[in-house]
């Protein structure tokens, strides 16, 4: 009798450990499921919509491997910005962490962030490292079998670095940048990746991402304008007070589609539906070389890149150095000198448009130059000699017509799920009293 009680109390035991192995394993795998992240975002530049999309992000943080925070604004934002909304973060998290226990720590985010370029890259795409390039590297050569996703909020400097200084890095990452206007001011760093790195896989989405905030004619009432955040947000918590700084509390955040892409869908498959969109696989970004000035008789796709190219004296700077401007709508692009004569300026139209130039430089040859362009849908539009041929994991815009909201391509495939989305982040506001 003894004997038996004894083996079946061994039994036990045995079956006891099992379960914890299972259980351990079962933790372990889940922890190594969530999708390994970066952010790189241009939060306290231009564009004060990264504050908002920041205060998302750390409430929907339990739900990923948060590897780095980049600060990589145009303009005077820093690292600085990031840690702000963390502070704010620290505040709210003891009850949101009674909901979400695995959110992470202040002092582990914290730990991460890293200071990025502040500069656009020069015309060869590149500079120098910085602390935030270095760190994509650093991370992208961890051992995993996950890739590490870059969700790019800005500028893509950084990842253009990255790829420069260590390019075995390509097949780890992939890349999810929201395009259109920042892709105005990373035309030179986007060009170089786009000649040098082809088989990055990279998500563009130059229009999609504005389903976020443009309203369809199915939004509902209770999240229009302001009304999401007097009936969702305001009043809970630190986050929330913050949040009402930033275009009056209604709902900017773009580059939030970044992230609920990994949240809701096939995160392997841009070509199915999800939170942050529906993309079309293209084996090929618009580009187009003007041998001197442009006219309305030069019609472009929206999105594409645009490079003129005037030739001029021999002087003698290095090149790449930039001697003349170009200004376009008010804003001005830097032109650069790529020796014997030749002058050159990149730009990118961020919509379909009619626009014009001036150029402007102390070299009387370069000085008073016009022009225009014409920019139209869909991107990347016919095909033309001078685009840059892309391998089997670039995706773009859908440019099907009836998923464009207004002008914007692609962007229904969000708009679509906007009560979804809003509805699923007011479950997470009311966690904070």
């Amino acid at each position: 009798m003894k004997e038996t009680a004894s083996k079946a109390l061994k039994h036990l035991v045995q079956y006891a450990v099992l379960c914890c192995i299972a259980i351990a394993f079962i933790q372990c795998k889940s922890i190594s499921e969530k999708p390994r992240v970066i952010i790189s975002s241009d939060i306290g530049g231009t564009d004060p919509d990264d504050f908002q999309s920041m205060i998302h992000a750390f409430m929907y943080a339990d739900l990923f491997q948060l590897e780095g925070l980049i600060s990589s604004p145009f303009g005077n934002g820093s690292k600085a910005d990031i840690e702000m909304i963390i502070d704010l973060y620290e505040k709210d998290l003891s009850q949101l962490k009674e909901h979400a226990p695995n959110l992470p720590e202040p002092a582990a985010l914290r730990a991460i962030c890293k200071q990025g370029s502040k500069l656009e890259a020069p015309f060869k795409g590149y500079t120098k490292a910085s602390e935030g390039s270095d760190w994509i590297i650093e991370r992208a050569k961890r051992e995993s079998d996950q890739p590490l996703w870059v969700l790019v909020w800005g500028g893509i400097e950084d990842v253009a670095q990255a790829l420069h200084d260590a390019p075995e890095i390509t097949e780890k990452i992939r890349v999810y940048w929201i395009g259109g206007p920042n892709k105005k001011w990373s035309s030179n760093a986007y060009a170089y990746i786009a000649a040098n790195h082809p088989n990055l896989y990279m998500i563009e989405a130059n229009a999609t991402y504005r389903g976020w905030f443009m309203e369809d004619e199915n939004a509902p009432d209770n999240m229009s304008g302001a009304a999401y955040y007097n009936n969702f947000v305001k009043g809970h918590g630190a986050m929330a007070d913050n949040f009402i700084n930033h275009y009056k509390g209604h709902i900017k955040m773009g580059d939030t589609p970044s992230l609920a892409y990994l949240m809701n869908g096939d995160a392997n498959d841009p070509t199915t539906d999800s939170w942050g969109g529906k993309f079309q696989k293209i084996d090929r970004s618009a580009r187009y070389i003007f041998e001197g000035n442009s006219s309305v008789k030069d019609t472009v796709s929206a999105y594409s890149i645009l490079e003129w190219r005037f030739k001029g004296p021999e002087i003698d700077i290095p090149q790449d150095s930039s001697c003349f401007i170009m200004e376009i709508q008010k804003q001005q692009w830097p032109g650069y000198y790529l020796g014997n004569g030749i002058y050159t300026v990149r730009y990118s139209p961020k919509r379909p448009e009619t626009s014009s130039y001036e150029t402007h430089s102390s070299i009387k040859e370069l000085d008073g130059l016009k022009g225009q362009y014409v920019s139209t849908n869909p991107w990347p539009g016919k095909p033309n000699k001078d685009d840059y041929a892309l391998g089997n994991q670039w995706y773009g815009d859908v440019s099907s017509p009836e998923l464009f909201l207004k002008d914007q391509q692609g962007a229904r495939t969000i708009s679509k799920f906007r009560k979804e989305f809003l509805m699923d982040w007011a479950k997470r506001w009311a966690w904070i009293n």
